[in-house]
């Protein structure tokens, strides 16, 4: 692949990422003032931070997108919607983190 093409598929992961955080955002968060609202719930309910809710999410794709490198491929969803969940799971945590 050339960095021209990666370049390329960068640009489209980044948008679908982006997509998919404003979709997720409408139908977990809730509240359009509170980006964390579902991890905040979901933290109170089960007595952890809401860091740590996002990060048991994060595992469960990060947890398919291993076993798809170690040759599963027969997986209910694919492996590239795994990681774009992934990038965007990241970038709430980073959103968290400042």
């Amino acid at each position: 692949m050339t960095r021209e093409q990666m370049a390329a598929v960068m640009d489209r992961v980044f948008e679908e990422c982006r997509a998919l955080r404003d979709a997720g955002q409408r139908e977990y968060a809730r509240k359009e003032a509170n980006a964390f609202a579902n991890f905040e719930r979901v933290a109170e309910r089960v007595g952890i931070t809401r860091e740590q809710a996002l990060m048991v999410y994060l595992e469960k794709h990060l947890d398919g997108i291993h076993a798809w490198v170690n040759g599963h491929r027969s997986q209910r969803e694919s492996v590239k919607g795994r990681i774009n969940d992934a990038i965007v799971y990241l970038c709430l945590l980073r959103g968290m983190v400042e």
